[in-house]
């Protein structure tokens, strides 16, 4: 097909995949611990059943010795045409009231701006919808072999991990196309080539033996949290910069986002200034960032006047691109043991290290996916980071060290907000993305089989 037939036979598929986008937006497919467990299989089987129907015949639940079951399947290509493997998740994200939805989560809803609403609609199952549209172009018959990977548990403790090291073989492959990114701004197209790593720890501060009444003995004996706060203000400079010696910093180069587009996609509150110090890019994927994303102490309803001996804080610090997660960590732990005012007694558990990722940009399966994702817009394709980690794929290169990869997808950071409230897909980038799929299959099947 030429790439103005794909195009109008994507065009003419939208109103079907927008339909199977409103069928899987209104299941809760939510895999993490405490949810209920019947949505999340009646998703498997759905995107089981819509993936068959597209030519995956054999598409099957993997058998795994825990959690929702990855979805695995191939369709053999033309005699000696390149392998390539689609990749995507059919879990999502909670969508508690509280995150300030204005309309219901499961269920898609347009809105006046063009957008499809819906927890899970650009994370991940407009990528679902974009693999979906890709193959229906091609009848179930595309021009090289295309495998497909569906993982369940994307969202929380993925065991897609384990199931790669433990079936290496199944993916095996020449390229990879993770469905799990997008452009900066709708109709910009650029491939994600770096992927900051996320390390975490349970920093515990103790200072006293019990509580204590704060009107006896508050002023010379210490509270833990007021020594938590002073220790967990020492992390940023007053810039907002990461200030712990030994954690890498890098520099940016490829697109840019503005500062303004930054804070309407971020919903900062008018006057609060933006952290960090040099470009958004850098500070976004070149530089560390650290946050406390839990804190156990007494809460408000059952606080009383006493001082308190003991709190807790979950810090997570990303780290850039190039460098080693475990070294990162260390520097913070290290940081967090020798800071604490007072003498108070530290203690820090590590519970995370997943490693950043950088693409090889150098070889032709990249060249001929930023040509085909130039070619579907209509203008030349950039370069961009993701603050998020995925450190699956480093378990993927290690089972196929020479496949390159490929990270796009729907999910444009200016507005789709994935993970919280009103996410959202613009359906011109779906259509926008499998014509680019098509065209990058349909190039390598060409290149594949001359």
């Amino acid at each position: 097909m030429q790439a103005h037939e794909i195009a109008a036979r994507t065009a003419a598929l939208m109103p079907g995949l927008i339909e199977d986008l409103e069928k899987l937006v209104a299941i809760p497919s939510i895999a993490f611990p405490g949810y209920p467990s019947e949505p999340v299989d009646r998703m498997a089987e759905r995107t089981l059943r819509m993936f068959r129907e597209v030519g995956f015949a054999d598409a099957r639940l993997m058998e795994v010795p825990s959690g929702y079951p990855p979805i695995y399947g191939e369709i053999p290509g033309p005699e000696g045409s390149p392998v390539v493997v689609l990749y995507a998740h059919y879990d999502v994200q909670p969508a508690p009231p509280e995150q300030g939805w204005t309309s219901d989560p499961w269920t898609a809803t347009r809105k006046d701006d063009g957008r499809i609403y819906g927890r899970g609609a650009a994370d991940d199952k407009g990528g679902l919808v974009t693999h979906l549209g890709t193959m229906k172009l091609f009848d179930g018959k595309p021009p090289c072999t295309v495998k497909l990977i569906l993982e369940g548990m994307e969202e929380t403790e993925s065991n897609l991990e384990a199931f790669v090291e433990a079936h290496p073989e199944l993916f095996a492959c020449d390229l990879f196309v993770i469905c799990d990114m997008g452009n900066l701004q709708v109709g910009e197209p650029a491939l994600t080539t770096a992927l900051r790593g996320d390390v975490a720890c349970v920093v515990t501060v103790r200072t006293l033996e019990h509580p204590l009444h704060s009107g006896v003995f508050g002023g010379p004996a210490p509270d833990a949290m007021i020594a938590m706060a002073r220790l967990l203000s020492t992390l940023h400079d007053d810039a907002g910069d990461v200030a712990v010696d030994g954690v890498s910093r890098g520099v940016w180069a490829g697109a840019e986002l503005s500062e303004e587009d930054f804070r309407a996609s971020a919903d900062i509150l008018d006057g609060v200034g933006l952290t960090g110090t040099g470009r958004i890019g850098d500070r976004l994927w070149a530089h560390p960032s650290i946050n406390v994303i839990g804190l156990d102490m007494t809460d408000i309803a059952g606080s009383s006047n006493v001082l308190i001996p003991q709190a807790r804080a979950k810090l997570s610090m990303r780290v850039v691109p190039g460098s080693d997660p475990v070294k990162e960590l260390d520097a913070l732990v290290e940081h967090l043991r020798t800071h604490a005012p007072w003498g108070a007694q530290v203690e820090v558990q590590r519970s995370k290290e997943a490693p950043p990722f950088l693409c090889d940009t150098g070889g032709p399966g990249y060249a001929t996916a930023r040509a085909a994702l130039a070619e579907a817009y209509g203008k030349p394709a950039g370069e961009a980071g993701c603050g998020g980690s995925i450190p699956l794929l480093q378990t993927l290169q290690r089972a196929a060290p020479g496949a390159e990869f490929v990270l796009w997808g729907p999910e444009d950071v200016a507005a789709a907000r994935i993970h919280s409230s009103d996410e959202s897909v613009d359906p011109r980038e779906i259509e926008s993305m499998v014509v680019a799929q098509a065209l990058l299959l349909q190039r390598l099947g060409e290149q594949g089989t001359r």
